[in-house]
């Protein structure tokens, strides 16, 4: 019986830990897919080309910097990454119809979001903040991002300005 227990728990253990890797590499794979396909919208194109980015970014620090951390660390930063810019992609949606200058405090409100949370403080500021400072893009955030942070943080922003 004590066998059954200690098999039953590494079985969800490792299940677990597969499914939870899976989701870093299903959003690269899925941007990855949107970026290689000539036939995708530039605006999607463009929220994957930042989505690759900020993995790579996010994988090659993670070594750097955080050598013990566990895939499970990553993919939970993944998954935020995506749902911040879907987050963001939802907002900008609901204030289409609103004045510019609401428009802008959304966007503002992302961008402030994603360089107040940053997740190892690189002193490259050059790099790490290519796309923030790039005026015609609109992932305008910063690469060094504590993504679930930044979402908690964008989400609280929101509703101020609403």
């Amino acid at each position: 019986m004590k066998r059954l227990f200690i098999t039953l728990g590494l079985v969800f253990t490792l299940v677990s830990s597969a499914s939870s890797q899976e989701i870093y590499y299903e959003i690269r794979r899925s941007a990855q897919e949107n970026v290689d396909n000539p036939a995708t919208n530039a605006l999607v194109k463009q929220f994957s080309l930042f989505k690759l980015e900020a993995l790579n970014y996010m994988v090659i620090k993670m070594k750097e910097e955080m050598p013990d951390s566990t895939a499970d660390f990553l993919d939970r930063q993944a998954l935020a990454l995506n749902t911040f810019l879907t987050s963001y992609t939802a907002s900008l949606m609901e204030s289409k119809d609103d004045p510019a200058a609401h428009q802008v405090k959304v966007i503002k409100a992302y961008m402030d979001a994603s360089y107040s949370n940053p997740l190892f403080n690189d002193p490259d500021k050059e790099m790490v903040l290519a796309y923030y400072r790039n005026g015609k893009c609109l992932t305008r955030f910063s690469l060094d991002t504590d993504w679930r942070r930044a979402l908690l943080a964008a989400r609280e922003l929101i509703k101020v300005i609403k």
